[in-house]
């Protein structure tokens, strides 16, 4: 009787999510719906870490493990809430027959909010005839819901870390789903069931990676996250061409990945040191670092034209001081609440904080245009991103 009221509980609680989605405006498509309210997503958590409502001594956040056996309530509640569930931190996979808590750590795998990946497949225009490249296979509830849609047929899904791929196979076989799925790095594709309708990733990319633009059919759609080093983030919708060149929108909102493995930031060491070669007098600034740090959708997307400016800058924040440091050319810049603004002192070859107040510029004389103003172009190996009342940014290339 037990074991039939936890099923029971089980299929309460996915219709009550497939319903609040539906009623929030994030499920619109009935073949969707019909896909949440079938793929049990418990089966693809077996575990998973939540934040504690308070930090530890130091400041990090502490991440508690939630598992059937720990707490079936709270773990099977997580499962069926519109969150993203932290599964892995710093590539180290947890034991979840001993789960430990964590303090702090940089998460690598997780399974992406319901309300999202719906989003997701939405806004690629995925339907039945696709063929369909999901790259980021993580738990492998996602890539249930495709096949679910599609038909296990037609999914192809890749993942970097083989761990995570083995359970992600293992949830989805259990259940019936069988998609291609390939440990192999997103950067690359998936060259052997290439050409493909549509290339959805669920990762974050510094620049679109040639291959997936190569694998795509003229005509085909390519639904990424750019990303980079300023931890500046925009969802671009990509129609690829018959000659090897794309183009398409930025999409609203606020939405981030994790990067890319290939494509995380470097280490850059102690603030202070690179401080210390920088000019001893400052000058006054008409633009405060909050314009692009702010928790403001604004923010969020200056952010990212910012990065494009300085594609190589990092930014960190000690005490008051706001400091960008560029590795790549050994540039930085410091800048500190005064009386009369903003005081900023920059060195290096590159005028870091002075490219983005010329990007602040540009985009306030333009009106501060939203993201789905701007356009990716595409075109012999370049990228860039455009608007009408601004000059171009490259991205960086690939």
């Amino acid at each position: 009787m037990a074991g039939l009221s936890r099923v029971l509980r089980r299929g309460r609680r996915r219709g009550h999510a497939a319903k609040a989605l539906a009623e929030d405006g994030a499920l619109t498509d009935p073949a969707w719906r019909h896909a949440v309210e079938t793929v049990p997503r418990h089966r693809f958590v077996p575990g998973f870490n939540l934040p504690a409502d308070e930090r530890d001594e130091q400041g990090l956040t502490v991440w508690e493990p939630a598992t059937a056996e720990l707490d079936y309530g709270r773990w099977l509640a997580g499962a069926y809430t519109d969150t993203t569930l932290i599964t892995q931190f710093d590539s180290d996979e947890p034991d979840w027959k001993r789960p430990a808590v964590r303090h702090g750590g940089a998460p690598t795998s997780s399974s992406t909010l319901p309300s999202l990946v719906v989003r997701m497949w939405a806004d690629a225009d995925v339907e039945e005839g696709h063929t369909l490249l999901e790259i980021g296979t993580g738990t492998g509830y996602s890539t249930a819901l495709a096949c679910e849609r599609l038909g296990s047929a037609d999914v192809t899904s890749i993942e970097v870390d083989p761990h995570r791929l083995s359970q992600a196979a293992n949830a989805l076989y259990g259940l019936g789903y069988t998609p291609t799925l390939a440990a192999a790095d997103g950067l690359y594709g998936y060259w052997p069931h290439a050409p493909f309708d549509r290339v959805v990733a669920a990762c974050s990319f510094r620049a679109v990676p040639p291959a997936l633009l190569a694998q795509t059919r003229p005509g085909g759609k390519i639904l990424l996250t750019l990303s980079g080093w300023l931890y500046g983030y925009a969802r671009v919708l990509l129609t690829a061409g018959a000659d090897g060149t794309a183009e398409g929108r930025l999409l609203p909102g606020t939405v981030s990945f994790m990067s890319a493995r290939t494509h995380a930031a470097p280490t850059f060491g102690n603030p202070a040191h690179w401080v210390e070669g920088l000019p001893h007098t400052p000058r006054t600034t008409p633009h405060s670092p909050k314009r692009i740090s702010d928790a403001t959708e604004e923010a969020f997307h200056l952010r990212f034209l910012a990065q494009s400016t300085v594609p190589d800058a990092q930014m960190t924040t000690v005490g008051e001081a706001v400091h960008l440091v560029d590795v790549v050319t050994g540039s930085a810049a410091t800048l500190t609440p005064g009386e009369g603004g903003w005081q900023v002192r920059e060195g290096g070859p590159v005028k870091l904080w002075e490219r983005i107040e010329g990007l602040l510029d540009a985009y306030d004389a333009a009106g501060r245009p939203g993201p789905e103003t701007f356009t990716l172009h595409l075109y012999d190996g370049g990228q860039h991103l455009r608007h009408p009342q601004m000059p171009g940014l490259p991205l960086p290339r690939p």
